[in-house]
């Protein structure tokens, strides 16, 4: 009788949160992008060096927000300025709006951008079809102040797509002094090896002596292990050499770790959360003075950032000529709400600036999942014993075994890999 009026003890799991921002809002431009600037994890990495680290002395306030009547057009607003009119800068605002075809495929989409401060009109549009592998995108500058350049006047572009390969063009029709191609590419990937090359010449020398100097041209190799979803843990190293004259060393890693909780607002059987840990590292060197452009400075920055829930994340950074750290807080209502402060310590000046950003987005929904406890776990322990399949009411529960066969179809639309396509 007693055996009858006893309750099972449910199973522990683990809480696995969302991560602040993934994926990033730059994902959704990708195709307008050659596949070599998203080489050896730059998209990453620029995510962790520039994310919610506001300019020093200003403010920036971000509107993301999508209808809720129609899923497949969105609004994006930024506006920033200084805290103090007398420093000379100006509030600036500007705004994109998009439209993209499938909720599920960020490839296949048109935007307006519109800017306050550089007082332009721009439109972008982009068709790729993953059967085929093929895209086609255009950018289109309809108003601009001054044109100095032949991306000016207009840019189309063509390329092909595959989890393995990209190859792919740009050039500029619309401009008299134009040449063919304005920048062509070729990235290959081979199991944990990825490579590729890309030729963007400069303005007024001839087409010969364009493909036989070295200034023309670039080439990585990668080598990198884990997908690109936030549930894997990943790393990267890279080599590049920029345009003859710059190596640049780079290394990015993503950890995903638990730790133990006690949180009295949470069921007994929570018993991990799982914490997201990035660190990155560039190291840019110039190794021959006389082709080197001005920006090409040797140089080094290095990041980290640790995201303790869904609600906190905590970033450092450390350059050369000063450092920053920013405080993330981010509530999950609909829309979300996000505040973040930054500090940045001028080393040579022995100052310190703040900065402050506030961002409200509905773009993206995801909550709090509970998985197996095996779920990543780290340390064997007791909770290893829990069933492969866990009852949760209204939920399937993550599997590790899951995410490391490819398996995403179960997982939130936005923890699913951003880089099917190379």
């Amino acid at each position: 009788m007693g055996n009858l009026l006893q309750k099972e003890q449910p199973p522990p799991v683990v809480l696995v949160p969302p991560l602040f921002d993934f994926p990033p809002l730059a994902a959704r431009t990708r195709m307008l992008v050659p596949a070599y600037d998203f080489l050896l994890g730059k998209l990453a990495r620029r995510c962790l060096f520039e994310e919610y680290f506001e300019k020093a002395g200003n403010f920036t306030t971000s509107i993301l927000l999508k209808p809720i009547d129609d899923s497949h057009v969105d609004l994006v607003a930024t506006v920033s300025g200084p805290f103090d009119p007398k420093s000379g800068g100006n509030v600036s605002g500007d705004a994109i709006f998009r439209w993209q075809r499938d909720v599920d495929d960020p490839n296949t989409f048109m935007d307006l951008y519109m800017s306050s401060s550089e007082q332009i009109l721009r439109m972008r549009s982009c068709a790729y079809y993953p059967k085929h592998g093929m895209g086609m995108f255009t950018i289109l500058p309809l108003l601009l102040k001054k044109r100095t350049c032949p991306e000016d006047y207009g840019v189309i572009g063509l390329r092909y797509g595959s989890g393995q390969l990209s190859i792919g063009t740009t050039f500029t029709p619309f401009s008299a002094s134009a040449e063919f191609p304005n920048c062509a590419w070729a990235v290959g990937r081979a199991g944990k090896l990825t490579a590729g090359i890309q030729y963007k010449p400069l303005i007024g020398s001839t087409s010969r002596e364009k493909l036989n100097n070295l200034i023309n041209w670039s080439c990585a190799i990668g080598y990198g292990l884990g997908l690109t979803s936030p549930l894997s843990p990943s790393f990267s190293f890279g080599l590049e050499l920029v345009k003859g004259s710059q190596l640049i060393t780079s290394f990015y890693q993503h950890a995903v770790v638990q730790r133990r909780v006690k949180n009295p607002f949470e069921e007994d059987e929570v018993v991990a959360i799982t914490n997201y840990i990035d660190f990155g590292f560039e190291l840019a060197t110039r190794i021959q003075e006389a082709n080197a452009p001005n920006n090409t400075e040797s140089t080094f920055q290095m990041a980290a950032s640790w995201q303790a829930n869904k609600n906190f994340l905590i970033k450092g950074k450390l350059g050369p000529l000063s450092s920053s750290i920013a405080l993330a807080f981010k509530s999950w209502w609909k829309p979300a709400f996000s505040f973040s402060i930054s500090a940045v310590k001028d080393r040579a000046a022995g100052k310190t600036s703040f900065g402050f950003g506030i961002r409200v987005e509905n773009l993206r929904e995801a909550s709090y999942e509970r998985a197996d406890a095996n779920y990543v776990m780290l340390t064997p322990t007791k909770e290893h014993l829990a069933g492969d399949i866990i009852q949760v009411i209204g939920k399937r529960p993550m599997l590790q075994s899951d995410i490391a066969g490819g398996n995403f179809d179960k997982l939130p639309r936005d923890l699913r890999p951003i880089g099917k396509v190379l």
